[in-house]
């Protein structure tokens, strides 16, 4: 997920961000006991109802749209969620909202994308609904910071229901016996990645999402983030690849390279979860979504072994290098279902019950609901949201994500220096923002 521009969909091309799990119930993949019975109150329409849900499949997003799709579907109305991998939900979200009519009425959307598609008013406002509801479904309870990310320009576009954040997990095994402790800088990461391979524990025991399609540009801007730059000044309008921290952020990547397996820019997050659950690598860093998986005893002979930190910083950078993206539910304008009935469904689903109820498979937008006592990586996520670089809300940053992922890619294969790699992207972006 490029986060701060685009942690998901960075470009509309697609990011492997979710893994379809196996079960089924209440109108996905995931299992029955992720829908929690909660109340879903709406004054029953005049004639039946179909309610279409857009949401992509995962065990961060299913609880959400599980119970939504449970405890909605009644008095004529028929709530109604077909599985989709991520990729499939990006192509269907511009599809449906390019047109006056569509073909979903409640669309899971993320921070990145909101901004464009307010700004165009494909989206519709929330306000006045969450001001009117916000005691009956306790909104006043969501996370000031998750509102933010679904907010443009002071009005909000979606109700958060999760976050998710960068979270490194390393084998606790491995580094006990090796006398290691986390790393907390990127320095530290490359010192503790060098000992497991000089102990000959593993050949890369670093694994990281570096899928050249997308993965790549959420962490070079991670990396440009840790370091206190944004992708573009937004006050001039000026793209920030001609700072210093510009090539720095290249350079701490790099130097990671030989700590990766060679086929590094064909992983994406699934595929780096897979090098965890094998023992393949000792340490990842990835979207908190895929935690809990990991200490999962049917997914790997290694769940038992499995330590949660938070991600280092590059250099003395100000922030972590991560990523903060927010799920929530948005109301397409094009909907011919009347927006009363469906916000009543995405604030049920965003309720404190049901929200307790996806913890630990996510971090809920409530505030202050997942700990230690309720999650494995709770204090490892606590500390990421709390030090994830900001999100630029910008309808032009996708734009600029997509014109210079491929530079991203061709600095990262060695094909540009990081020098020449920063100037083009200096170039590219500027058409963008001159084409705004």
């Amino acid at each position: 997920m490029f986060h701060r521009s685009s942690t998901k969909a960075a470009v509309a091309a697609s990011i492997g961000a979710t893994m379809l799990v196996s079960g089924c119930g209440a109108g996905s993949r995931s299992a029955d006991q992720t829908a929690p019975e909660v109340a879903c109150d709406f004054e029953a329409p005049s004639s039946p109802t179909t309610v279409n849900v857009l949401a992509y499949n995962s065990s961060a997003i299913d609880p959400f749209t599980n119970a939504l799709v449970a405890n909605c579907s009644k008095d004529d109305v028929s709530v109604v969620h077909e599985p989709v991998d991520f990729a499939g939900q990006v192509q269907r979200t511009t599809t449906t909202l390019a047109g006056s009519s569509g073909t979903y009425d409640i669309i899971e959307t993320y921070g990145m994308i909101i901004p464009e598609n307010a700004e165009t008013e494909r989206l519709i406002p929330l306000d006045d609904l969450v001001e009117q509801h916000s005691a009956q479904y306790g909104l006043d309870e969501l996370n000031p910071q998750m509102i933010e990310a679904m907010s443009y320009e002071g009005s909000l576009y979606a109700l958060p229901m999760q976050a998710q954040v960068f979270v490194m997990a390393y084998r606790t095994d491995i580094f006990d016996d090796l006398g290691l402790e986390p790393p907390t800088t990127f320095d530290e990461l490359g010192d503790v990645a060098q000992e497991i391979q000089d102990q000959g524990e593993m050949s890369y025991p670093l694994a990281l999402p570096l899928h050249t399609s997308s993965d790549l540009l959420t962490a070079y801007d991670s990396a440009l983030g840790s370091l206190g730059v944004d992708l573009v000044d937004h006050e001039a309008q000026t793209p920030n690849f001609d700072q210093p921290e510009a090539i720095q952020a290249f350079e701490a990547l790099l130097e990671l390279r030989p700590f990766l397996d060679p086929q590094v820019t064909t992983f994406d997050q699934p595929a780096v979860q897979q090098q965890m659950y094998n023992g393949s690598a000792a340490i990842s860093i990835m979207f908190s979504g895929r935690m809990n998986d990991l200490v999962q005893e049917g997914n790997s002979q290694y769940f038992d072994d499995i330590g949660f930190a938070a991600p280092p910083v590059v250099g003395d950078g100000e922030y972590q290098y991560s990523a903060l993206s927010v799920d929530g539910w948005s109301i397409p304008a094009n909907t011919d279902v009347d927006d009363e009935l469906l916000f009543h469904m995405i604030a049920s689903s965003v309720g404190e019950d049901s929200s307790e109820a996806a913890i630990p498979d996510a971090y809920p937008a409530r505030e202050g609901i997942v700990t230690e006592e309720n999650s494995p990586y709770a204090d490892a996520a606590n500390d990421a949201i709390g030090s994830a670089p900001p999100v630029e809300p910008h309808p032009y940053i996708p734009r600029v994500g997509n014109a210079i992922l491929p530079i991203i890619a061709q600095v990262f294969n060695g094909d540009l220096t990081p020098e020449d790699g920063a100037e083009r992207m200096q170039d590219d972006a500027q058409d963008v923002l001159d084409a705004e």
